[in-house]
């Protein structure tokens, strides 16, 4: 199959599918099948959309503060496995941040005051 046609949303042939799918349509494209004699009109869609940090960026073997209540025993014994440390004074846990992202905790890390 050969693809001809790549079109972005809101493109003209595009508009149906995107009232459809919205902001998760990437693009729309049709595709050729001439031993079959058929065209297929294929979408692209984003199904998941999670925070990234290239794996080379400093940032991502940067420390974060993160808070865990003490409620959450299963997660501190995690984070405790992947190497995080308890800072009593603060009442916080630190670890890196790809290992924040690995245990899903984005949304809980705290602002650094120094940073800009």
């Amino acid at each position: 199959m050969k693809t001809r046609v790549s079109l972005r949303p809101g493109d003209k042939g595009t508009k149906q599918l995107h009232a459809k799918y919205g902001d998760q349509l990437v693009c729309v494209r049709y595709r050729y099948d001439p031993k079959a004699r058929m065209r297929y009109k294929t979408v692209e869609l984003i199904v998941d959309a999670k925070p990234y940090v290239p794996e080379n960026s400093a940032k991502y073997f940067a420390d974060v503060s993160v808070v865990i209540e003490y409620h959450e025993k299963g997660l501190r014994d995690r984070a405790k496995a992947i190497g995080a440390r308890w800072d009593p004074e603060k009442k916080i846990w630190r670890m890196r941040f790809k290992d924040a992202l690995d245990l899903n905790l984005q949304d809980r890390i705290l602002p650094e005051k120094n940073s800009l």
